[in-house]
């Protein structure tokens, strides 16, 4: 897996030029395997369907998934900061750490 770059925060990573909230810190470890677990599971089962009933199902339950790691859904910080996923750093609060970064950096964060 690439080494992306996280904000400092830990709140993001940074790929395909894009911010991807992180799963929640705080979430127990077991919970946390469960999910990803589950997590796998429906992603399998979106690349297996076949029709739009199971393709619907199993986006659900990715998104579920999603919800309980803390990835969508409500963030999981409590300062009230917003949650900026699928913004360009750039374009966001994090555009100085951004620009900060090392062209090594950027470049895996780009791709």
């Amino acid at each position: 897996m690439p080494n992306y770059p996280e904000t400092p925060d830990g709140r993001y990573f940074v790929a395909k030029a894009r911010l991807w909230r992180k799963t929640d810190p705080s979430l127990p470890e077991d919970a946390r395997q469960t999910a990803v677990r589950d997590l796998m599971a429906a992603r399998r089962a979106v690349r297996d369907a076949d029709g739009p009933d199971a393709m619907r199902a199993a986006r659900a339950r990715v998104q579920d998934a999603k919800v309980r790691l803390g990835e969508r859904g409500p963030v999981w910080w409590a300062d009230g900061a917003p949650d900026v996923t699928r913004r360009a750093p750039w374009n966001t609060e994090y555009a100085e750490w951004w620009a900060g970064l090392d062209a090594e950096a950027q470049a895996r964060g780009s791709s």
